[in-house]
């Protein structure tokens, strides 16, 4: 018994650490998903989507049926295990366990999603900013349930708030 209430502590441990460095985990809901990847930003094979927080990976998996390329971002290592045992048979989906205020983006990163939280959405416009100045071409920003402020979107479905940010 002892050693099940270490085992749970730990785990909510790393959750709770998360938290301090990123954004708590929220699954986001299938339907609104759906949403916003065929009304909002229509994902195809074109595209390489970058999830920030990535969470079980739900995002990933669909933007890999869309066709799409996946990488996600990820510092919660229970979470990076998890994503990665459900994406496992999708070909198209890259997990990492990083901060991904501190990591390079893929140069052909064309939309970035987060589910994340308003004190973090500066520091992660600004990083796009600095991707689409570097690169010389747009990347769109897909935000669930935060806007950028000071920012206005180019489309909004439900909660989700589409961004281009030009060079």
């Amino acid at each position: 018994m002892t050693v099940v209430l270490w085992i749970l502590a730990g785990i909510l441990a790393v959750f709770l650490l998360t938290v301090i460095f990123g954004a708590p985990y929220v699954p986001s809901h299938p339907k609104a998903l759906a949403d916003v990847f065929t009304k909002l930003y229509p994902l195809s094979p074109k595209d390489l989507l970058v999830d920030v927080g990535s969470g079980d990976g739900a995002v990933l998996r669909l933007a890999a049926k869309h066709g799409a390329r996946a990488v996600g971002y990820e510092i919660n290592p229970i979470l990076v295990l998890l994503s990665r045992i459900l994406s496992r048979h999708e070909h198209l989906v890259t997990i990492y366990m990083h901060n991904f205020l501190h990591v390079q983006l893929p140069k052909d990163t064309t939309v970035v999603y987060i589910f994340g939280i308003e004190r973090l959405m500066p520091k992660i416009y600004q990083i796009l900013q600095g991707f689409a100045s570097t690169h010389r071409r747009s990347v769109y920003l897909i935000s669930f349930g935060f806007t950028v402020r000071g920012v206005k979107p180019i489309k909004k479905s439900g909660a989700a708030f589409l961004y281009e940010i030009r060079p």
